[in-house]
């Protein structure tokens, strides 16, 4: 068979589960040391050390990309990418704004008022691949929440290549990017973290990269914030026997074609339809200009597991947290509460991947290799910071009083004990 088919025997879906562990290990390359050197370099030497590295990597020093160019380029987009990109930036904001938090404040006691202030972030830099992993969509799918959330200054960077993407430029003026900057890279990382002369620091950095871009933005942890560290594409299908083997093949293909470490992987109570799937899945591929990434991915990380129940099967997706769960089954709704750990939920036979990738609205940034378990998506959230606020009268604070010095004080923080004794004669 095209896919690699198992049965499940408590055993052999632990198998699958480590091989996709496994995945995420290879794609770590032996980097570190390489750019660690690079983030110091500019930390000490600031814009000299950019410009040294841009001209070696780039090809050239990095150079704001004018007003001007970024009009040209919207306006040479294709009408027909234009208007989709459009489309797809409306229904982001729509869904982002549906969750956007904000400040609150409630009385819980005469004289006792507390709060929580919901503010955006000052500045932030968006990282966007070049070359052919330029891609609009997440040009999108990280400004548009950023700017919904209330990003004062959102900075684009992007590899200065010869003739840059007039989507990538035309979905960074849909989405309302401040600057762009062309510079691509480690140094890129570097400057946005350190800040460098007329580079500013920023806040918090998102956005895709490669080996070098992910772990200079590890590195970059801690000085500044950062989304995540994204690792190779995934998908994971629950079919049953009322699903369209076409469908989900094309489904499970979708994801395959990302890289040779992708993972689809499909789980179902049919052995006739993991079978019937796998066919599609062969058939399909061949047809498909990616094949070679398709075969190499699939050989590798691609597999069905048959259950005999699919509540083991949504027991296995809880363990896998995969970044895209499609569940493909008669009642699709009916399994939601069984489900706890995923990036993306896709419901029923019109919810295929990719509309999540492009134009439904939730973010495409999700968590991938397992962290679904303690991560959530990018959204509104990842660009907002939140202060807690504080006010009492002096009737309210004297009720607490007593309790405050007690505690202060088995803490042996007798100045914290004087803080509120002092307002009391105590």
């Amino acid at each position: 068979m095209f896919l690699k088919t198992v049965l499940a025997d408590g055993k052999a879906e632990q198998q699958v589960i480590h091989e996709m562990k496994q995945r995420a290990a290879a794609a770590r390359s032996d980097i570190e040391k390489t750019v660690a050197a690079v983030m110091a370099d500019v930390q000490a030497r600031g814009m000299e050390a950019v410009r040294e590295y841009a001209e070696k990597f780039d090809g050239k020093a990095p150079y704001i990309v004018s007003q001007e160019t970024i009009d040209a380029a919207y306006e040479r987009c294709d009408p027909t990418i234009r208007t989709a990109l459009e489309r797809a930036a409306e229904n982001i904001r729509d869904y982002h704004e549906q969750m956007l938090a904000r400040t609150w404040e409630y009385e819980r006691a005469p004289g006792e008022k507390l709060g929580q202030t919901v503010r955006g972030l000052t500045r932030v830099g968006l990282y966007v691949p070049g070359g052919t992993a330029a891609y609009p969509s997440s040009v999108l799918m990280n400004a548009v929440p950023a700017k919904v959330a209330g990003v004062e200054e959102l900075i684009m960077v992007t590899p200065p290549t010869e003739n840059m993407s007039d989507a990538v430029l035309t979905a960074a003026k849909i989405a309302g990017v401040d600057k762009v900057i062309a510079i691509g890279g480690t140094q890129a990382i570097a400057a946005l973290t350190y800040g460098a002369d007329w580079i500013p620091q920023v806040d918090k950095i998102v956005g895709p990269g490669n080996a070098y871009v992910a772990a200079a933005k590890k590195m970059a942890y801690g000085t500044v914030d950062i989304d995540m560290i994204a690792g190779p594409s995934e998908v994971l299908v629950i079919a049953d026997y009322t699903a369209n083997p076409t469908w989900v093949a094309a489904d499970l293909l979708s994801q395959a074609e990302h890289d040779k470490l992708a993972s689809a992987v499909l789980l179902t109570d049919s052995m006739a339809q993991a079978q019937a799937i796998s066919a599609e899945m062969e058939r399909q591929a061949k047809e498909l200009p990616r094949w070679d990434i398709i075969r190499e991915s699939v050989e590798g990380y691609g597999c069905a597991v048959v259950f005999e129940e699919l509540e083991d099967a949504c027991a296995m997706a809880n363990v896998v947290a995969p970044e895209h769960l499609e569940v493909v089954t008669d009642n699709p709704r009916q399994w939601l509460p069984y489900l706890k750990n995923a990036g993306a939920i896709f419901l029923g036979q019109y919810a295929p991947e990719p509309l999540g990738d492009y134009m439904a609205g939730p973010c495409h940034v999700l968590p991938t290799s397992g962290t679904a378990r303690f991560f959530s998506p990018l959204s509104t959230d990842t660009f907002l910071k939140k202060t807690s606020v504080i006010e009492y009268s002096r009737d309210a604070l004297g009720n607490l009083a007593d309790d405050i010095i007690a505690l202060a004080k088995c803490e042996k923080l007798d100045a914290h004990a004087n803080s509120v004794a002092v307002r009391f004669g105590k």
